[in-house]
């Protein structure tokens, strides 16, 4: 049978067709940082699948039921229920987003001087370990750094790795083993069932809790029924539950795999650390049934995680960031194989082969893609890795990565089309692009965000 999206359009929204010559002043302006351009600058939006994405009749139909009471809201019962049921915990704080979840729990648990060992920790979680004077250890498995190796589970945690860091570091030292899921930065890449089994197996030996990064805990279960031998008759949900059983507590971002433009929370397995945490939620974010979020947004948020967890919406979903990759690897620009859950990441160092990597390669081709046709696209490399926070060199990571995210329910399959043609007439001019970027000013950390930027 053919394919088809497993949902119908019901209103759409205007997009504006800018000009070369109009494109290039508004980067210009915008010291060379996409961050900073305006939503109406640009044609088509890849630059984050968070809260960007098209929430459904349902969500909208929930947000006009929205409990708005300051305590005891019957919103905040809703989401617990839906969490209880779909990833199994009994106990959960509301935070407005992600990094939210991670400043309260990461409030509880790290102190200065720990280490932090996990699957290539993201951007505001090695921010909020970092400014809390912690280190993060990255254990991923090597083939995750090799764009043109296949390995069907490249956000895999190296055992071997773990196991070393674990036996030769003070338990006191170590506060928690960070698993996401799936992978962001080395490409949006899944974690197997199998090595999320062998990390709890380790964590338990040495008691230290384990925490999942779970923004988006369905797309991995996706990836483990399609891969992984044993799963595949067995139902999104199932493999979720089983999933979560690891877990001793777990962050996310709702705004990715429950499809809201805004929330997110903590959940615990354990009853004490929660009331530890709830001490910081109600300094942080508000009191521990609204923690930050509206009822209507709780309400949203739980049809979310219903309606983000069925295996037609994924297979849709997915599908449409395989499509694009095909699109890009046929053409045959560089990109991380195989293709991740939320967006393909073109690797920039065998793109723009003459840029010298002081110069932000990934950054330098995001700033091309949107000249070529007005799409904004993001930089995971040199600057989102930021500067050692010791010696303050720029860490040149092992992947310079420009990353194209899809937002959930967005764009068109034409949209795609047209995305990678764009990108497929850089790639044919690719040597003429000797030179990319040079940094005016920087924050002392998530520099990425505020960075400007000039032409070297």
């Amino acid at each position: 049978m053919p394919f088809a999206e497993s949902y119908k359009i019901k209103m759409v929204e205007h997009l504006y067709r800018s000009m070369k010559s109009e494109r290039e002043q508004w980067i210009k302006d915008a010291r060379y940082n996409l961050f900073n351009l305006r939503s109406g600058q640009v044609f088509i939006d890849l630059l984050t699948d968070s809260g960007t994405g098209a929430m459904s009749d349902l969500q909208w139909s929930e947000m006009m039921l929205g409990d708005e009471s300051y305590a005891g809201a019957s919103s905040y019962f809703k989401m617990k229920e839906a969490i209880r049921l779909i990833l199994g915990f009994e106990y959960f704080l509301p935070t407005h987003q992600g990094r939210a979840a991670e400043n309260v729990l990461f409030s509880v648990m790290v102190r200065q001087g720990d280490m932090v060992p996990g699957n290539a920790h993201f951007d505001t979680t090695k921010g909020h370990i970092e400014f809390r004077k912690a280190t993060a250890v990255d254990c991923t498995i090597a083939e995750a750094y090799d764009t043109s190796v296949y390995h069907p589970f490249k956000g895999n945690i190296d055992l071997e790795k773990l196991e070393e860091f674990l036996r030769t570091h003070p338990r006191e030292q170590v506060p928690m083993v960070i698993v996401t899921i799936t992978c962001n930065t080395p490409g949006g890449q899944p974690v197997s069932m199998e090595n999320i089994k062998g990390v709890h197996a380790l964590a338990k030996k040495y008691g230290i809790p384990l925490l999942f990064d779970g923004a988006r805990f369905a797309e991995n279960a996706y990836f483990i029924k399609k891969r992984e031998p044993g799963y595949e008759h067995l139902t999104i949900r199932d493999i979720v539950k089983e999933m979560m059983g690891y877990a001793d507590v777990m962050t996310m971002s709702s705004k990715k795999d429950a499809i809201v433009n805004m929330g997110g929370f903590i959940a615990f397995r354990e009853e004490e650390l929660f009331k530890k945490a709830s001490v910081y939620n109600i300094l942080f974010e508000g009191y521990i049934t609204y923690g930050g979020m509206s009822g209507r947004d709780m309400n949203a948020l739980a049809q979310g995680l219903y309606e983000g967890t069925e295996f037609d919406y994924l297979e849709t979903r997915v599908g449409q960031v395989e499509y694009l990759g095909r699109l890009l690897a046929d053409y045959g620009i560089p990109v991380q194989q195989p293709f991740g859950g939320h967006a393909i990441f073109v690797d920039a160092r065998k793109f723009l082969l003459h840029v010298p990597p002081e110069q932000f390669q990934a950054q330098t081709l995001a700033v091309e893609l949107y000249l070529e046709g007005g799409v904004r696209g993001v930089e995971i490399g040199t600057l989102l890795a930021d500067r050692d926070p010791v010696t303050r060199e720029n860490r040149y990571p092992k992947l310079e990565l420009m990353r194209l995210t899809l937002p959930r329910r967005v764009y068109t399959d034409n949209h795609m089309n047209y995305v990678a043609t764009c990108l497929k007439n850089i790639w044919d001019r690719r040597d003429e692009i000797k030179s990319g970027l040079r940094i005016i000013s920087e924050a002392p950390i998530l520099r990425h965000f505020t960075v400007e930027l000039e032409r070297a």
